[in-house]
């Protein structure tokens, strides 16, 4: 899965048929879009901008799967029901939830916070969980393995994105996986680790988002047995370490540079209240796509 970045127009306004065009391109190199994620700066949007994605997305998925974020930090209101809201509004669009987490929970013992889960999916087909590191976002929590082993046995969620950027937790949750559940998706989020697939993860990065063909075609060299995986997973590896540097939640804009410069989105401009890299980044970036072959 390929997190998608919402582009902005020299105006500050969505750039509706860039966006489209992403999560075309994502649909074609055959990966599933993840929208209304930290990507698409789905922390900073209302809820008016929120559906308006997931009806842009809705206009060019015709059927196929996508996921979209269920996020409620900051919201009144019972937990359980924010987050069926958010989720109808989801599956409405004929998409898949990913619950975001929210700091209303972080001091809840291991048992109520997996009951709110358990609640807030009970009758839905399927949905994911996410545990998002305090360097992306404050209303972010790296589970304890606790309450990772019980996440994963409610029976409608089917996969939980971990973003600790840390491989020994990553691989804890693999050995409680493969022990438990071994059906159930460990989506990584670990864009220093993009090799964690070589030891059982799935993913879903918002480093996809700079160039969803490339990762498309390390997956199917990785497949296949073919050596040049190893060449082009390094040189996403590096675009990942330089994108990905503190401040992290900065990596948006390097998405939005490096895409500009790919000329898939019309500007650089990221959502105004979002964090920015300095002016010499398409410096850097530039290399970065000539090793994948982006840029002469």
């Amino acid at each position: 899965m390929a997190a998608v970045l919402l582009p902005f127009d020299d105006q500050g306004h969505i750039a509706e048929a860039a966006f489209q065009h992403c999560v075309q391109e994502t649909f074609s190199a055959g990966l599933t879009p993840a929208v209304n994620m930290d990507t698409g700066y789905v922390n900073l949007l209302d809820d008016s901008e929120k559906l308006r994605v997931l009806d842009l997305t809705r206009e060019v998925s015709h059927g196929r799967s996508f996921v979209a974020g269920a996020f409620i930090e900051g919201a009144d209101g019972d937990i359980v029901e924010l987050y069926q809201r958010q989720m109808d509004h989801i599956v409405g669009h004929g998409g898949t939830p990913i619950l975001f987490q929210t700091s209303r929970t972080h001091a809840m013992d291991s048992k109520h916070k997996v009951e709110v889960y358990a609640r807030a999916v009970k009758g839905l087909e399927k949905a994911y969980a996410f545990e998002l590191g305090r360097m992306f976002a404050p209303n972010g929590e790296i589970w304890d393995l606790e309450t990772f082993e019980r996440i994963i046995q409610i029976p409608e969620i089917i996969g939980a994105k971990h973003s600790s950027l840390d491989r020994t937790e990553e691989l804890r949750r693999l050995e409680i996986r493969d022990r438990i559940r071994p059906e159930f998706k460990v989506l990584t989020g670990n864009d220093l680790g993009i090799d964690m697939v070589e030891f059982g993860s799935d993913y879903l990065l918002g480093l996809a988002t700079f160039a969803p063909s490339k990762f498309a075609e390390r997956d199917r060299y990785w497949t296949s047995g073919d050596a040049r995986y190893l060449e082009i997973a390094d040189s996403l590896q590096f675009l990942g370490n330089l994108a990905f540097r503190p401040p992290v939640p900065a990596y948006k804009h390097s998405a939005a540079i490096f895409l500009h410069m790919t000329g898939k989105i019309p500007t650089s401009q990221t959502h105004p209240r979002s964090a920015k890299r300095p002016s010499w980044e398409a410096e850097v970036l530039a290399e970065c796509a000539r090793r994948l072959g982006l840029l002469q």
